[in-house]
């Protein structure tokens, strides 16, 4: 072997005693000492969420916004180690339930278990005086979602909550994410969260036995959700929901040249800030046992005959059909029909007596509106009120309901009996078997005052509204918006009581019958009252706003329903007023 060799495999055979020594003295010798660093030395891989997104109205104020929050947690592999007694008294949280949450199982042994959220300054004093007893404690800063305005935005946006397992299934996106991550549930807040909910960041640490950091190993920062501007006016919103403090009903308000919603309450509503830490079982328990359900959005899921609102379409097909003039003396009102043993009643008894198109809008005569409906027969109406998109959903959300306007063959399917002129006298005013929602009847104010463009309402600014000319005579649209300015305006107008000084605007009563006259007369509890409608533009002149209001219970439509929108327009420009004022 020569000399070279040697030296080679002697090197190489020190260097492979000295591995073999260290190896013996860390795992003989110092066996303890490096077992106990081991165990008092964890590395924590911390999921971060991303701050969700923004969402602003359409001026720049913000209609859900993420607050600081401080939460407490505990390593898992701590969870038997606590000292309940203590923890309890700190977060105020009975024992029991301080050791349930604590049994709640993670995904990974490295992810901590979040006892308490929204942790107050005293009792984050409290813990970090008492660390050293509290071992694996971690306080965590977190962003927690607040909705400003409360219920008046509930059905609008919607709320966040936990990953269900269904949403995991079929959601690529939160198979990533720990259970614990919120997402939206409801409204604006699921629709969008692809968009809102960012990119969660990462964090690689170790810590000590007690959880306290030790050092940074390695950071994936996360990315924030993208904000949303939507179309909705809040100070509208707000002075709707306002309006509606005692009723239970919807409004929608869309701008008429566009299609943008300006404005969408539905009462009762509920607080989405109660869900953003886990909605509280009793108050779950409440809002899914209330009679009133809270939880259904009535602007687009309500539904209900829209009574003498509907006159205004009835109106529009005579007119487009040739079938009247405005001028023309269509009947002598003498407070009802008489068809066969029926007798279909006039809301005045005494009768209106001769009546135009004008008057009989103006003062809602039903007799004028029989004798219409007679004249056009049910296939014209129902061909008037599908154009004006009645029957179906506008395009505006997945959830919405498309309503029913009936025809011979609809009763003959459904109803397995014929059509009678009866029905049809029904129709005409927009009673009997008719379903609508808010949200339809707001769209065909906005067709009636935009020159007959059907628009699709739409709530995100920058989407495009689709537009369909329905080709309706110019000229029948402005005597029918004429005659719905003398409805609010003129002393004998069915909404004369609702006229305003501030904003002159127009629209058309409605009042939906829930039982029989005879029936109402018997009975006296107040869920056997009439539904309220009123359905209007504003201002007259150059309208920049199409809008339902629905009471539900509520009695006249003429008597609550038209004073409740003119409620909900003065507040709305005093506001604003009141603003410009200090700005």
């Amino acid at each position: 072997m020569k000399k070279k060799d040697f030296l080679f495999l002697g090197t190489i055979f020190v260097i492979f005693f000295i591995l073999l020594l260290r190896l013996w003295q860390i795992q003989i010798l110092n066996a303890d000492k490096y077992k106990q660093l081991a165990e008092q030395n964890r590395i924590r891989i911390i999921k971060i969420p991303a701050p969700r997104g923004i969402i602003y109205d359409r001026n720049g104020i913000p209609l859900v916004e993420n607050i600081p929050s401080f939460a407490a947690l505990i390593s898992p592999e701590y969870a038997d180690k606590i000292d309940l007694n203590l923890l309890s008294k700190i977060l105020n949280i009975p024992q029991e339930e301080l050791q349930n949450r604590l049994n709640t199982k993670t995904e990974s042994i490295y992810i901590p278990i979040k006892i308490k959220e929204d942790l107050t300054f005293k009792e984050i004093a409290m813990l970090e005086a008492r660390r050293s007893e509290i071992p694996g404690l971690i306080i965590e800063t977190e962003l927690k979602r607040h909705y400003p305005f409360g219920h008046a935005t509930a059905h609008l946006l919607g709320y966040l909550g936990k990953i269900t397992e269904q949403q995991i299934k079929s959601n690529p996106q939160y198979q990533k994410l720990p259970s614990y991550f919120q997402v939206g549930q409801t409204g604006l807040e699921k629709l969008f969260d692809d968009i809102l909910i960012g990119i969660p960041g990462e964090k690689i640490i170790e810590v000590d036995a007690l959880g306290r950091e030790l050092r940074l190993i390695k950071e994936s920062p996360p990315i924030k959700g993208e904000d949303l501007y939507l179309t909705i006016d809040a100070l509208l919103q707000e002075s709707a929901y306002r309006a509606f403090e005692n009723y239970s009903g919807a409004f929608v308000a869309i701008k008429p040249d566009t299609g943008e919603v300006l404005a969408l309450v539905s009462s009762p509503s509920f607080d989405p800030n109660k869900f953003v830490e886990g909605v509280p079982p009793q108050y779950w328990n409440e809002l899914t046992n209330n009679p009133k359900n809270p939880l259904l959005n009535r602007a687009t899921q309500g539904l209900y005959a829209p009574g003498s609102t509907f006159k205004i379409i009835t109106a529009l097909a005579g007119l487009e059909e040739g079938v009247i003039t405005p001028d023309r003396v269509l009947v002598n009102c003498t407070g009802g029909v008489t068809l066969g043993k029926w007798t279909f009643g006039c809301w005045r008894k005494e009768g209106h007596g001769a009546v135009n198109l004008r008057r009989a809008l103006i003062e809602s005569c039903d007799v004028y509106f029989y004798e219409l409906g007679k004249i056009l027969g049910i296939k014209r109406i129902y061909k008037y009120a599908t154009l004006l998109g009645l029957g179906s959903v506008t395009g505006f959300s997945a959830d919405e309901k498309s309503g029913l306007v009936p025809d011979e063959e609809w009763k003959k399917s459904v109803k397995k009996t014929s059509w009678f002129l009866g029905d049809t006298y029904n129709t005409a005013i927009g009673q009997g078997f008719l379903k609508v929602t808010p949200i339809q009847m707001a769209r065909v104010m906005a067709t009636i005052v935009n020159g007959g463009n059907k628009i699709t309402p739409y709530l995100v600014k920058g989407s495009k509204s689709e537009k369909e000319n329905l080709n309706l005579d110019v000229k029948n649209l402005e005597i029918i918006k004429n005659a719905l300015s003398g409805v609010v305006n003129e002393p004998e107008g069915t909404a004369s009581g609702a006229r305003s000084y501030i904003i002159k605007f127009g629209g058309k009563t409605g009042t939906v019958q829930v039982v029989s006259k005879k029936l109402k007369e018997k009975l006296s509890y107040k869920n056997i009252e009439h539904h309220a409608w009123f359905i209007g533009f504003a201002p007259v002149d150059s309208p920049e706003m199409a809008f339902s209001v629905i009471i539900e219970h509520g009695g006249s439509g003429g008597a609550v329903a038209a004073p409740v929108a003119k409620n909900i327009l003065e507040g709305y420009i005093l506001k604003k007023r009141q603003l410009n004022v200090k700005n």
